[in-house]
């Protein structure tokens, strides 16, 4: 008997090596592996495929008609001897496509004649290519009508309706082969055990799961492919919002230290800040307090804009934890960062940072600052003010994360720039405490809502959309060198013209040396929202800091004021470079990454990024977002030498039109799956999904998250449901899922 559960050997017949590449290449194992395995797009075999648009290399599937056939002799050049070819022109509802067989025979040509008369349809997939000013498929693959046991793959075209389906595949098998092996499964598996009980698909209006499989791969009419791909993705959604929802009750449940104030750190430093909180600053504060006060981990996601306060209202929460008598770390990704959160910090409480020196104020604490480069002299005060409880406030990098580090009552961890850090990184400092601390994650790379609820669904999200009063408007510009190379004339002269004005710059590389490989390696975690392209290396070298300083200090920058900031300079180095450009000091600071989150200089109005193209959208916003800080109008240049038809032109442009970090994050998703932007290390695997899209099911999502917490309510074990309890065991119990958990 073969089930769901027996080998895909079982199925595949006389595959051979097709099907052998089938379990290797595309990690079909079981049965149910096969049926899993959905197709990616369907063709009428009743009609020709309309074919709009070709490009060189694209690999194409149609559904063509021969429209003329010939066969025609020719020397070999190779053997001397009279060989054959087959030309064909095949008809599609558009451009027509020429194939050539080649044959040694003229017994084979003439089989291949046969096959090809003209006016046999048939589904044809090959690559595209161009042959003397024509269009041409390259060794196609063909399925063709009308021809039973003349073809392997006849068995899979007679068993299907109207439309034929194309799987996602893999080197050496071909969707006939998948679709040959999925009829003969279909034919002997009896059982679908469904996740789904009948009273949960009658209300979702769903089919079982029998039905939707064999809708999927067997299709009458796109009616059908719509209500399976509805029913696969609800299942989807469902169990993964249960296991988040889980996830939540279960926090709920965990004992921990509530942080309702006590002290006066919190009240003397909004008595004495310069300016008003935002709206969004002061409703988020309140959301966070109320947290705090629940005797239960807090653990919220707080998003916004670059530049939107977020800093600001981590450093009330934390102060908010010192009134209650605990304490607080921030974990920042890079030492320039570390350095900055702690130059703005301890400059914005003033006396209230220094508490146990002379001149501190009497509610004051001390704040310290924790860095890997440190010597272990410079540790030591720090590490014995940390356990003893006298500091109340540390900043620091992964240095937080070492075993010496103790602390006599960590009651409040914030992340920034989340995406930086792994859910085991986070875990490491959260073990620190006696008792599960609260935890605050900080990004500046906006999530669309269904991206937090899918992927960071077991946080409380916040989002800061407002920014504050003296936010200047950022205008971005592509330089697009390509068509325009006198352009970066231009764009050195604007430089100049700030300069001028008393204004200051950044240039931006991607590399540090000239004989670095690719991107600097800067001191930069790795960033999950780097593009993964196909596309051909530059052909031009990638600009770097240490070439691209002196070309500029002798060249269209001559008599300005230029400094270098990268990641392998020493700390001493980078920390005083960054004070010098914060007091005015450095004109123009040529750059890595490095200084792509949490610098504030407020007189920086101008940003050029050369070969924009290799960063990613995210990356690329987060940077612009370190001019325009001060109230005076931002300028940010992409130059590249991307061409315009090329994806990575169509990201830059994307970046240049959308100024609005939320709306830049939608556009992202569309250009590249979720799990690419989102990455695997910090969203705990939950964006590694299969039938779901978070943009496209956004509908879905919110509907399956009302019923994990209606289905919950009424049976929190899912006693009433075996089989969907199994399902979000398996995913609570996954890897992923595991880390998801301790995120």
């Amino acid at each position: 008997m073969i089930d769901l559960g027996s080998p895909i050997q079982a199925v595949l017949g006389d595959a051979g090596r097709a099907g052998k590449r089938m379990v290797e290449g595309l990690d079909l194992h079981t049965v149910g592996d096969l049926l899993a395995h959905l197709p990616r797009k369907y063709v009428r075999i009743g009609e020709l495929t309309e074919v709009d648009s070709l490009e060189e290399g694209q690999m194409l599937t149609v559904v063509g008609e021969i429209a003329a056939s010939r066969r025609a002799e020719y020397q070999d050049r190779r053997t001397g001897r009279m060989a054959y070819r087959v030309e064909t022109v095949l008809r599609t509802d558009g451009a027509d496509l020429r194939m050539t067989f080649f044959a040694q025979r003229a017994h084979v040509a003439d089989y291949h004649l046969r096959r090809l008369k003209v006016g046999r349809r048939g589904v044809f997939s090959g690559s595209v290519g161009r042959f003397r000013g024509e269009w041409q498929l390259t060794n196609p693959q063909m399925t063709l009508q009308g021809t039973p046991g003349e073809d392997a793959a006849q068995l899979a075209l007679d068993s299907l309706g109207e439309l034929y389906p194309i799987y996602p595949l893999t080197k050496g098998v071909e969707s006939w082969d998948v679709q040959r092996a999925v009829a003969f499964a279909l034919s002997v598996v009896d059982e679908f055990p469904d996740a789904l009980p009948p009273s949960l698909r009658e209300a979702e209006g769903l089919v079982d799961r029998h039905t939707a499989v064999t809708w999927a791969h067997t299709p009458d009419d796109f009616g059908q492919v719509e209500r399976a791909q509805r029913r696969f993705r609800f299942e989807e959604a469902l169990v993964t919002q249960l296991v988040l929802a889980r996830r939540r009750r279960f926090v709920q449940t965990i004992g921990t230290a509530a942080r309702e104030g006590g002290g006066g750190l919190l009240e003397a430093f909004d008595a004495q800040v310069p300016f008003e909180l935002t709206e969004g600053q002061v409703a988020v504060g309140a959301e966070i307090e109320a947290d705090l006060a629940r005797p239960h981990p807090m653990n919220r996601l707080l998003q916004g804009e670059v530049g939107s306060g977020k800093t600001l209202v981590a450093l009330r929460a934390m102060m908010r934890v010192v009134d209650s008598g605990g304490q607080a770390a921030l974990l920042a990704p890079t030492e320039v960062l570390a350095q900055q959160h702690h130059r703005s910090i301890t400059a914005l409480m003033g006396d209230l940072a220094a508490g146990g020196l002379l001149g501190g104020a009497d509610d004051a604490t001390a704040v310290e600052l924790l860095t890997g480069s440190m010597t272990k002299t410079q540790r030591t005060g720090p590490l014995s003010r940390l356990a003893s409880g006298e500091a109340g406030i540390v900043i620091g990098t992964h240095a937080l994360l070492e075993g010496v580090v103790q602390f006599a009552d960590l009651g409040l961890v914030v992340v920034d720039e989340q995406h930086r850090f792994g859910v085991e990184q986070r875990a490491a400092l959260t073990d620190k405490a006696g008792s599960p601390p609260h935890v605050l994650v900080m990004t500046a790379t906006p999530i669309p809502r269904t991206v937090a609820m899918t992927v960071f669904g077991d946080l409380e999200v916040s989002t800061l959309r407002e920014l504050p009063a003296g936010r200047a408007p950022i205008q971005t510009t592509v330089v697009p060198l390509a068509e325009a190379p006198q352009w970066i004339d231009r764009a050195w002269a604007r430089v100049r013209e700030e300069v001028e004005q008393g204004r200051q710059a950044y240039v931006v590389c991607p590399r540090i040396s000239p004989d670095d490989a690719d991107r600097s390696d800067d001191g930069m975690p790795p960033d999950p929202f780097l593009p993964e392209t196909t596309e051909e290396p530059p052909a031009h070298p990638m600009a770097a800091v240490e070439e691209v300083l002196t070309e500029l200090s002798g060249g269209p920058l001559a008599g300005l004021r230029l400094a270098a900031m990268h990641g392998r300079l020493t700390p001493e180095v980078k920390d005083s470079t960054m004070r010098a450009f914060a007091a005015g000091e450095i004109d123009v600071l040529v750059s890595t990454t490095v200084i792509e989150v949490g610098v504030d200089v407020g007189n920086a109005t101008t940003m050029v990024l050369l070969d924009a193209d290799r960063f990613g959208m995210s990356q690329l916003h987060q940077l612009r977002g370190r001019v325009g800080r001060g109230g005076h109008p931002g300028l940010c240049l992409l130059v590249t030498h991307a061409s315009p038809s090329s994806e990575a032109r169509q990201r830059l442009e994307a970046v240049a039109a959308h100024p609005d970090g939320f709306e830049l994050s939608r556009v992202d998703l569309e250009l590249r799956r979720e799990g690419d932007v989102l990455g695997a290390s910090q969203s705990g695997g939950f964006s590694s999904l299969h039938s779901l899209r978070v943009l496209r099911d956004e509908q879905t999502i919110v509907a399956a998250r009302a019923t994990a917490e209606r289905l919950l309510d009424a049976d929190p074990d899912l006693a009433e449901a075996p089989r969907l309890a199994a399902a979000v065991h398996d995913l609570e119990h996954s890897v992923e899922a595991q880390f998801a958990s301790r995120s």
